[in-house]
């Protein structure tokens, strides 16, 4: 509550520093002339409603999430759009209430507020303006999993002043609204609740390569995670991974909900694993010349783990 309060209070407090600026005289006093104090009690009222209004749709919200879940990105969106018009009306009203709109105090409103923003409020107002583009132009949505400034983790919440992330570790992360003009997105999913997922798997170059990849096909397509309405593929090639050369198995296939992600990785990866022992398809082996280690002096080989 405390968070969305400071939000709302944002914007309309920093009116005020900014009128003395509009005066231009060598009296704080003649700020008063803006101020409707009659108007202070119904900005509170308004505030206060806001608030409670913000607390009603968030519960509402995860409410309605845990029980559709195939609509959890659609009613995440759209409580982000709603709180964002929430914000908007509240600012406003709590402006026109306190503020004296006459012609002359909007030009010298409009003139403060300019220095404000181009000054003590710029990083503040940059934020504010990117989550407004973030929302529209939506190069990623609430409930996305994304990839910025070196973090990875799902869109929680997308606000005013910054974006919230929660990363596969559980931790939160809030990142300011202007980073996601300068930095490099990318969203795994798009707004969907499938993604797509990538897992290696590097096996000896001498392996049966074939019966390889038909083990990992089937462990992918017979995954209990798996979203089969989109295709799912074996890669193979042959890589050089730090001392040792191998063939690389990259199975691309769809997870049917984010939230199952590492899930799915696991289960296909130890079913592989167990089924790669039984078919006797060995781990690549490290090739080595003589004095490549100390006290080696013949060739010789050994098996990665």
């Amino acid at each position: 509550m405390k968070r969305i309060y400071i939000g709302l209070m944002t914007s309309a407090i920093v009116l005020v520093p900014s009128l003395a600026h509009a005066q231009n005289a060598p009296d704080a006093g003649g700020i008063i002339k803006f101020i409707k104090p009659s108007g202070i009690v119904a900005a509170l009222v308004a505030i206060l409603i806001a608030v409670l209004t913000l607390r009603g749709i968030n519960s509402l919200t995860t409410r309605f999430t845990k029980r559709f879940t195939e609509h959890r990105l659609l009613t995440q969106q759209v409580n982000t759009v709603v709180r964002f018009v929430i914000y908007m009306i509240t600012i406003v009203l709590v402006v026109t209430s306190v503020i004296t709109l006459e012609k002359e105090a909007l030009l010298a409103l409009s003139g403060a507020i300019a220095v404000t923003v181009g000054f003590a409020l710029k990083d503040l107002a940059s934020s504010v303006l990117a989550g407004i583009t973030i929302l529209f132009d939506r190069p990623f949505q609430v409930g996305d999993r994304v990839t910025v400034a070196g973090y990875y983790g799902e869109i929680t919440a997308i606000g005013l002043r910054s974006v919230r992330m929660v990363t596969l570790d559980d931790s939160m992360v809030t990142i300011p609204n202007n980073r996601f003009l300068t930095e490099i997105t990318v969203s795994g999913n798009a707004g969907a609740l499938d993604m797509q997922i990538v897992i290696d798997f590097l096996i000896a170059v001498d392996s049966d390569v074939r019966r390889a990849k038909q083990i990992v096909i089937e462990a992918v397509r017979t995954s209990r995670f798996v979203y089969l309405e989109k295709p799912a593929v074996v890669l193979v090639n042959d890589v050089v991974e730090a001392n040792y050369l191998a063939t690389r198995l990259r199975a691309k296939a769809y997870v049917l909900d984010i939230h199952y992600e590492k899930a799915f990785e696991t289960d296909v990866t130890e079913r592989v694993k167990e089924a790669f022992r039984k078919a006797g398809v060995r781990p690549p082996a490290v090739f080595y010349r003589p004095g490549a280690s100390p006290g080696g002096d013949a060739t010789g080989s050994h098996t990665a783990h």
